[in-house]
């Protein structure tokens, strides 16, 4: 049995052992509260059991994932030119992280690769200092019981006596509780729903989710224009003649478990449908003691009745978030990706949402600089592939987001682009001063516009209708959600902006990015960046090793 085990940096992708024939990494500077990843990787020609074990005294706060590979049925649209990918082709790729414990701390290997995915997230204030973390495998034959080896990887963790700031980038994923509760086949806000609800919050949030998409009413997002997604309105409405009530009980109890979560930001939910703001959205209403879809598709958007209803209903909904100590950190979608032709529209919603918002900021999908210049939009949430017009303008409220057609040479999640392009956001949207980021597919287990579910370990493409990647980040485990690498690194690169805000208080802003550029040999864009696997662990490594040298 010949095994080969070397240790790998978290960008790497590692499908066959031509990948682990790369620079092994054997030491890392990391700042108190930082999250560092690394890859055990392990080739055998045959067969092989390999038990997993971890000495370190850090092991309370390492854990450990199997790194298993998953359906990649649809890598990009036929009319994406970029190169920069792994592969072009279907088949399978690493993404899943399984807690090793899950499987009883063992992994198997086939004449294949398998690695063990160490993830190393040390609280704030931890003392300085330089220590090991070894991780021992034996590796067992199973076709000869007698053919055994053991190996064992250390890696140097030194923590310099800085903490990486409280990350102050916004990021939403949207948080679909219609699929939690269909992945789990439950009824929605069930006691079993709100229990995983809770528990796919507290993975957001470890994975720097800070706000969350809040559906005050079912949110109007991708569903067929006539179909319908599941009811998960949190407020339950009354109406009596031309007055209607509200109970926000379950609104309170969301904001409570955001709370428990440490998630202090609210995505309050489109309040008029999506691509060009036709319809009111599915809000259901009891009256005379039925319960009825009083606004949805049959209701147009400038309708007197949906008008009245808003009304009554934006009021007392700031009553309740102000009662509740959030309404400064809430943000209220009109409706999603308007364009040009949409401004009447728009203008026409803007109106009759924004007196009635208090000090809710407006935020929408942007990628027109022209609907921008109207000003109806507080915080313009802008593609990767249209921002630099919006760059031009210096928005001091600009965000950013990407999704299925963001392919061509911008950085993107989809499980066949290398790693690099996923982490590069960080220090774009540093050098950039981006506010925050947006992003749709947090655990839509859905087919495009949901006509039906799919199953997430059978197609991660929506069933051939988005690359595989982009409508979710979480697996839903048997026993809550379990995340993905690409979720990981995107964590990495949210950390990467803090670690370049600290080295900036001592060295000044303009000098940071110039550190960064000079290391990358080019000009930092969106478009234009290093396409390889060393520049970001080798550019952090330098700018960590500056802090340590200014404290």
């Amino acid at each position: 049995m010949n095994i080969t085990v070397k240790q790998l940096s978290s960008l790497k992708k590692v499908r066959s052992i031509n990948d682990m024939q790369t620079d092994e990494i054997c030491k890392k500077m990391i700042l108190a509260g930082q999250s560092f990843s690394y890859q055990v990787a392990v080739y055998s020609d045959e067969k092989a059991e390999i038990e997993v074990e971890i000495d370190s005294s850090l092991s309370e706060y390492i854990r450990l994932y199997a790194v298993r590979d998953t359906v990649m049925d649809y890598t990009a649209d036929p009319e994406v030119t970029d190169t920069d990918f792994l592969t072009r082709e279907p088949g399978t790729m690493p993404d899943l992280l399984v807690p090793i414990e899950e499987q009883n701390g063992i992994i198997h290997v086939s004449g294949s690769v398998s690695s063990i995915w160490t993830e190393i997230k040390l609280p704030h204030s931890f003392s300085a200092g330089k220590r090991i973390v070894s991780i021992g495998l034996t590796c067992r034959n199973i076709a000869d019981e007698n053919d055994c080896a053991e190996f064992v990887q250390t890696m140097e963790i030194e923590v310099i006596g800085a903490d990486i700031p409280e990350q102050s980038t916004l990021f939403t994923q949207w948080f679909h509780t219609d699929c939690i509760a269909e992945a789990y086949n439950t009824e929605i806000y069930s006691e079993k729903h709100w229990a995983m609800i809770d528990k796919f919050m507290r993975l957001a949030s470890e994975l720097g989710i800070n706000m969350l998409l809040t559906p005050v009413i079912t949110p109007p997002l991708d569903t067929k224009e006539g179909g319908l997604r599941p009811n998960t309105q949190l407020v339950k409405i009354e109406k009596c003649g031309e007055k209607y009530s509200f109970d926000f009980s379950r609104l309170d109890r969301w904001i409570s478990l955001c709370r428990k979560n440490g998630i202090k930001y609210y995505e309050i939910s489109h309040f008029f449908s999506q691509w060009g703001l036709k319809y009111a959205p599915k809000i259901y209403v009891t009256e005379n003691g039925e319960e009825s879809r009083m606004f949805g598709w049959h209701v147009p958007a400038k309708s007197t009745s949906y008008r009245e209803f808003l009304e009554q209903f934006l009021p007392e909904l700031i009553k309740e978030l102000k009662k509740q100590g959030v309404e400064e950190n809430c943000y209220v979608h009109l409706s999603d990706e308007p364009n040009i032709s949409h401004l009447e529209s728009y203008l026409y919603a803007y109106e009759t949402i924004k007196p009635l918002i208090g000090r809710c900021k407006i935020m929408d999908a942007l990628s027109d600089v022209d609907f921008y210049d109207s000003g109806l939009v507080n915080v313009p949430v802008t593609a990767s592939d249209h921002i630099e017009p919006f760059l031009e303008k210096r928005i001091e409220n600009q965000w950013i987001y990407y999704c299925c057609e963001q392919a061509n040479k911008v950085g993107n999640r989809f499980m066949a682009m290398p790693s690099y392009r996923n982490r590069i956001l960080g220090l774009q949207m540093y050098k950039y001063r981006i506010e925050g980021f947006l992003h749709w597919g947090f655990n839509f287990y859905n087919s495009r516009f949901s006509m039906y579910k799919i199953n997430p370990y059978v197609t991660s493409s929506a069933d051939k209708c988005f690359p595989s990647g982009d409508s979710f980040s979480m697996y839903p485990g048997k026993d809550g959600p379990l995340p993905s690498l690409r979720a990981m690194i995107f964590k990495e690169a949210l950390e990467d902006i803090e670690i370049c805000r600290l080295l900036e208080k001592y060295i000044g802003r303009e000098n940071v990015i110039e550190i960064i550029e000079r290391e990358a040999d080019m000009k930092l864009t969106f478009s234009e960046y290093p396409c390889n696997d060393k520049f970001i662990p080798e550019v952090m490594e330098k700018i960590i090793g500056m802090i340590k040298k200014y404290i």
